[in-house]
């Protein structure tokens, strides 16, 4: 089945064409690559991004329409690894990238927080540690023994609130900024697959694929590794169920309820979890019917379920992205491995790669060095 996020109409974009050199040629027309391409067209450079598919249609069409602050590590445990005014810094920066995503979104993008739950006395005392570190830094989330009402009542056993982020409808996001990019002159080329970066003919290269693409960097090969999500939606229900997305078990069960009333649960990767250390993009019979019994329990009862699909995002070592120039390539540069966070930190990271190309500094660059991982 098709993914619920690809069926919204594709607006209108401007169609550009260039011929000969550019200045930045960016492969992946994701989130990550049109989030770069707005940036460098709009500081005046020509810009030129291909895709072996369509805008948005693959892990931008493909995920579970989070968008959260933060990353994939808890944020005591990046206090614990990289140090409290890092770990500190990158949570305000992804924070601050929200509100970006936010204005620029549109009604893509509803701000309704999320739900962080344990699942066990064991979690429960880690996402407590993670509370309270937060706390200390004076963010702004809180704490329920449980959550309120619904069907989950009882089950879990301690909930962080995060006000901050919400859902977002990936698709129709990806799409606006491709939209904006192209008024801004960059030129899209769809359904152009790269094979080799090599014959691009442009300045600087930016490889955007996150999980796809898996060896068009070489260097890199072994720092990515391409992940499958797999992701069922039911049918409309007549009652709201869950008022934000929810996420638990370290984030291997994660859903939500839409605008129009269906349910979105994604995850049980853990269940076959080497298997699913695969760029196949397609569903399995043993996650299926995982989230399928999980979906009944989230509902009361199985409804009937209306889409179901599969899509690959980045996993790296250290849950950080890998983002900035690649050793010994004069030109060419890496925006990927968001581990499961890529709405907000492929946007962000769209938006600092090309400021790395414009000659911009910041601190997240040295943190998300390619070079930690190159061969």
């Amino acid at each position: 089945m098709n993914p619920y996020w690809l069926e919204d109409e594709v607006p209108p974009r401007r169609q550009n064409r260039r011929e000969g050199r550019v200045d930045v040629a960016i492969v992946g027309a994701g989130v990550t690559g049109c989030s770069a391409a707005l940036r460098l067209a709009e500081a005046g450079r020509s810009v030129r991004v291909l895709d072996a598919r369509a805008v948005a249609e693959g892990a931008s069409g493909r995920n579970g329409g989070f968008a959260l602050p933060g990353g994939a590590t808890r944020y005591d445990v990046a206090r614990e690894t990289y140090g409290r005014e890092r770990a500190r810094a990158l949570w305000r920066w992804t924070e601050d990238e929200v509100g970006v995503l936010a204005a620029v979104a549109g009604d893509a993008f509803r701000p309704v927080g999320s739900y962080r739950l344990a699942a066990d006395e064991a979690e429960r005392d880690e996402i407590h540690a993670e509370y309270e570190a937060l706390r200390e830094d004076g963010f702004g989330v809180e704490w329920l023994d449980d959550l309120p009402g619904g069907p989950l009542a009882g089950r879990f056993h301690g909930v962080i609130v995060h006000p901050s982020g919400g859902s977002i409808q990936p698709a129709r996001f990806v799409r606006a900024l491709a939209a904006r990019a192209a008024d801004a002159g960059a030129e899209f080329r769809e359904h152009e697959p790269v094979a080799d970066v090599a014959t691009l003919d442009a300045d600087d290269v930016i490889v955007a694929t996150d999980g796809y693409g898996h060896g068009l960097v070489p260097e890199l090969v072994d720092a990515i590794w391409p992940t499958r999500g797999q992701v069922i939606v039911s049918e409309p229900l007549d009652r709201v169920l869950y008022d934000r997305p929810h996420y638990a078990r370290q984030g291997f069960d994660y859903w939500q309820q839409l605008p129009d009333g269906r349910v979105l649960l994604g995850g049980f990767r853990d269940v076959s979890i080497l298997d699913e250390l695969t760029d196949e993009e397609v569903t399995t019979p043993a996650i299926q019917a995982s989230l399928e019994r999980f979906m009944g329990e989230l509902v009361g009862g199985l409804p009937r379920i209306g889409h179901r699909w599969a899509g690959i995002f980045g996993l790296t070592q250290d849950m950080l992205p890998l983002v900035g120039p690649v050793p010994g390539r004069d030109g060419l540069w890496v925006a990927g491995g968001y581990s499961g966070h890529g709405n907000v930190l492929g946007f962000a990271c769209g938006r600092l790669v090309a400021s790395a190309i414009l000659g911009e500094t910041s601190p997240q660059l040295e943190l998300f060095d390619p070079a930690r991982f190159a061969a």
